[in-house]
């Protein structure tokens, strides 16, 4: 596993970086995005959506926990989860999202929530602010993102 730091000035850089996301996601890929609160991940999530072609405005889903996009709204289809309300791994178990990666991207925020190991595969973003607004993101990038990161 690679790790790469990038640098986004603000919304609307976060949000191109989440098309170009967009553009090399595949079905069974979970990308995962870690950070506090107002760090950007319902951003970035966003931009990816975006990317898939969501013309509308993709809520949070803090309270829904789990938000599906299908086809024709988005070229693939996607689950974008928040397990910020979940108290552990225990309570996640319930939701049986691996079940969204035989046909659909998986987006999850909040994945420390699952526990440790959750989604080893996964392209994994720590999203952290800046004092001057920008974001640092440090992406962990598996073996399998490992050629498409190349085109980030």
């Amino acid at each position: 596993m690679a790790e790469d730091e990038i640098v986004l000035a603000g919304e609307a850089d976060m949000l191109a970086f989440g098309h170009r996301l967009a553009a090399l996601a595949r079905i069974g890929d979970v990308i995962a995005l870690e950070g506090g609160l107002g760090a950007g991940k319902t951003t970035l999530a966003r931009g990816i959506l975006e990317g898939l072609g969501l013309e509308e405005e993709a809520p949070s889903p803090s309270f829904a926990i789990v938000q599906p996009y299908d086809i024709p709204d988005v070229k693939l289809p996607v689950a974008h989860v928040d397990l910020y309300r979940l108290d552990g791994p225990e309570e996640a178990g319930e939701l049986a999202l691996d079940d969204y990666l035989t046909d659909s991207l998986l987006i999850v925020e909040w994945p420390d929530r699952m526990g440790e190991g959750a989604w080893p595969d996964a392209l994994r973003f720590h999203i952290a602010m800046e004092p001057d607004g920008a974001r640092r993101l440090t992406a962990d990038v598996p073996d399998a993102w490992t050629e498409r990161w190349s085109q980030i």
